[in-house]
């Protein structure tokens, strides 16, 4: 029998609308951008395709509406080499939709209409189910409904398929108590962190003192993403720093979910912990160096490159 290799990901899929601007605007302010873009977007879809762009096997689950969006998004998935058998499709609830800003400083402020990508809960899960099939890990995000979630992880729980959860958006209510014992790993920035444990990371010791506590609720690895000041990774047994890349960063909205990719990715090739976290930190890295979401993902060899240029 072989040894299960894809990654599987159940998770958003948008279309975003980006513009670029010198700065925020103030409330009640207008604005002209110098720059605007539409392409594909959502946790789920950026997630999937940024495995794929790292040669590996990747399948996606969720769902979209019937509608154009759904068609470029589709169409996106497709030719980037990710597997959308379970990606379903929605004849009520719109495809997902993302408006983006990003400032000189390569900062973002994000809106999201979830359409179809919230319109479905942890009853659904079945459906999405035979994502899991030949599946070496399970990527989450909260992007859609939290029981949904919970149930998808509940699924890869049962069959023994490690379960990676990125817990952006944090839900305003919290996480569901029982999602963080099945997460074999949980994956949080600065700003998810102090949401889920009452303490904002600013160094290796303040990232630990949460790391803790994401712990005590059941989480075995938790790697908490720093930016521009690296990145902490805890596991009952051992704990570690990989510094950040040095890299001229103008646009962050990838880095997140290209980090995950790279996590997941090398943990499925049986990388260890502390190799596994330096390449996805690799990953996150280069993600910031070119705009877009779904577009900005690194291949592995950038990522080979990058690595080999700044030796950890």
């Amino acid at each position: 029998m072989s040894k299960p290799s894809a990654i599987a990901v159940t998770g958003s899929t948008n279309i975003d609308f980006v513009v670029h601007v010198a700065r925020f605007a103030r409330p009640g302010e207008t604005l002209h951008v110098h720059a605007s873009s539409t392409g594909l977007g959502g946790k789920g879809a950026n997630q999937a395709i940024a495995v794929a762009r790292l040669d590996q096997d990747v399948a996606l689950a969720g769902w979209t509406g019937q509608d154009m969006l759904a068609e470029m998004a589709r169409a996106t998935l497709a030719e980037a080499g990710v597997n959308t058998r379970c990606l379903m499709a929605d004849a009520t609830a719109g495809t997902g939709r993302a408006f983006i800003t990003i400032n000189h400083a390569g900062q973002n402020q994000i809106l999201v209409d979830g359409g179809a990508n919230m319109a479905h809960g942890g009853q659904c899960a079945a459906i999405l189910a035979p994502v899991l099939d030949n599946a070496a890990m399970l990527m989450l995000q909260m992007e859609m409904d939290p029981q949904l979630v919970l149930a998808m992880a509940r699924t890869a729980h049962g069959r023994g398929i490690p379960v990676m959860l990125d817990p952006a958006p944090v839900p305003d209510t919290g996480l569901p108590a029982a999602l963080y014992a099945m997460a074999s790993i949980i994956t949080p920035n600065e700003i998810e962190t102090q949401a889920l444990t009452g303490i904002t990371p600013t160094d290796e010791a303040t990232s630990l003192a949460a790391a803790r506590i994401l712990h005590a609720r059941g989480t075995h690895t938790v790697i908490i993403k720093l930016g521009h000041r690296g990145v902490v990774w805890s596991t009952p047994a051992a704990r570690g720093f990989v510094p950040p890349f040095r890299v001229k960063a103008i646009d962050t909205v990838a880095a997140g979910d290209c980090f995950n990719a790279g996590l997941a990715t090398a943990l499925a090739r049986g990388a260890d912990m502390p190799e596994a976290v330096r390449f996805a930190a690799g990953c996150g890295a280069l993600a910031t160096t070119r705009a877009g979401a779904a577009e900005a993902a690194p291949t592995a060899d950038e990522v080979a490159t990058l690595l080999d240029a700044q030796p950890g």
